[in-house]
């Protein structure tokens, strides 16, 4: 069995990722996107919009400023020369995928189907369910909000006979179709999700792909393998949230067809594993601010196994009890998590504030300040944010500002 030290098990996760790519020298276009996605395979959506919404920044962070409408348009769009590229749903949490990839969640739709998903069908009125179809069907792409109104407006005398529905559960009916497929996203106003039909959102050949479980299984988890360079079962099973006797079946049966290569990494107790093709780099002089949901770090103990980083989203804590900050970007610098930073993009007055800057014990303060910097300057100019004004907080709050 090959051995690898901790390091290079870190190089090989860099260098899957693509954080270890050069960035384009002009305007990243539509192929640089395409191959940021043939690496990580998904991005996650999320709310918070702080900084910046969680699916755009995996992107910046690997081809550096790039405009905001390639990935919208490649998410939420369909044009004859320039066909959608991904679709959402429930892959590592909420995410945008390759359309391609649709296919290989049939398993979890069922899941949902069956009641062992989070939108249990015995929560949904089936009258409810069909007539929200048959809305998104006529209307869509549609919001929720446009629903319930239509609904609202066509069940007058059905509510004199117990038809009438609240509001959360018009939204929780669409949640249940997007679940069990089928529902899609058609695109996203002001990120409120807009529901159609796959019919009309997905190429004809994907809508009645059947993959068997199993099969899908082991191709998500070889996706999973290529997206992280190294990994342990869980985290191979993290990526796409798999369960873990699917995950577990899937690894060895991907073992023993010589597809997927165990390893042994120096210091980490579990078995690793990685593609017999995976690269592992000498170098890596990555630069990159990584916000909480990329795939890098989005699974919090591989990202302390990985670069003794202990790493923690403190949104939902007191603020009288935050450590680093509401919504902090880790820095990873070469092949190392250095610096941490608490940001928010204040549009109103122009500015990317950094309420807290914090260097990782060890890191040459001087030199991670003004790499750091640099970095914080591009995002700035990439969100047309006109200066970065960095706050008190932290050790390395006053090197970055100097800096700057």
């Amino acid at each position: 069995m090959t051995t690898l030290t901790a390091a290079a098990a870190r190089r090989a996760a860099l260098a899957a990722t693509g954080l270890t790519e050069p960035r384009p020298s002009g305007t990243p276009n539509r192929r640089h996107l395409g191959k940021v996605l043939d690496r990580i395979r998904l991005l996650q959506l999320d709310s918070v919009n702080v900084a910046v919404r969680a699916h755009y920044m995996p992107l910046f962070s690997r081809i550096g400023p790039y405009p905001a409408r390639l990935l919208d348009e490649a998410a939420w769009q369909h044009r004859a020369r320039s066909p959608r590229l991904l679709v959402e749903y429930w892959a590592h949490e909420a995410s945008l995928l390759p359309v391609g990839d649709w296919p290989l969640f049939r398993w979890r739709m069922r899941q949902f189907e069956a009641n062992r998903g989070r939108w249990p069908a015995h929560a949904v009125a089936p009258e409810l369910a069909e007539k929200v179809r048959a809305c998104v069907a006529e209307l869509g792409p549609v919001g929720a909000g446009e629903l319930e109104r239509v609904l609202e407006l066509r069940t007058d005398e059905a509510s004199r006979r117990g038809g009438w529905w609240e509001r959360s559960e018009v939204k929780r009916a669409c949640e249940w179709l997007f679940a069990i497929g089928e529902l899609t996203t058609g695109t996203r106003v002001g990120f409120q999700r807009h529901y159609d039909l796959p019919e009309r959102v997905l190429p004809e050949d994907l809508l009645d792909q059947e993959i068997p479980e199993d099969e899908a299984a082991r191709t998500l988890v070889r996706r999973a393998a290529g997206a992280l360079g190294v990994a342990t079962e869980p985290d191979l099973r993290d990526y796409y949230r798999l369960p873990p006797a699917l995950s577990q079946a899937a690894v060895a049966e991907l073992v023993e067809d010589g597809l997927l290569e165990q390893v042994e990494v120096r210091g980490w107790r579990a078995p690793a594993y990685k593609l017999p093709e995976g690269k592992i780099p000498r170098r890596t002089g990555a630069r990159a601010l990584l916000c909480p949901f990329d795939p890098l770090i989005w699974f919090r103990e591989r990202t302390e196994r990985l670069f003794d980083f202990h790493y923690r989203i403190e949104i939902y804590t007191p603020a009288h009890k935050r450590v680093h900050g509401y919504y902090v970007f880790p820095f990873l610098l070469d092949d190392a998590l250095v610096a941490r930073v608490d940001l928010k993009a204040d549009r109103a007055a122009g500015a990317l504030l950094v309420h807290g800057a914090f260097a990782e014990d060890g890191a040459d303060r001087a030199h991670v300040s003004r790499e750091l910097a640099a970095e914080l300057r591009t995002m700035a100019d990439w969100l047309e944010l006109g200066e970065v004004v960095v706050g008190t907080k932290g050790d390395l709050a006053r090197p970055l500002r100097a800096s700057l």
